[in-house]
């Protein structure tokens, strides 16, 4: 008989990471003006990982 080897589960990735850059975009309304460029700027957080962009208008 050959040798036996072991199973082992793929590591688990940790919750609510976006896997290769695909984010779940939506409008966060609670920052609408950008004090420091004097502009109106839309900010975008990912609803699973939380990481934000920010648009100006």
């Amino acid at each position: 008989m050959g040798d036996v080897v072991p199973f082992r589960r793929p590591a688990a990735k940790p919750k609510g990471m976006c896997q290769h850059g695909f984010h779940k975009w939506t409008i966060w309304q609670d920052k609408q003006f950008d004090v420091q460029k004097g502009k109106l700027v839309t900010v975008y957080k990912c609803e699973r990982c939380g990481e934000q962009k920010v648009e100006a208008l």
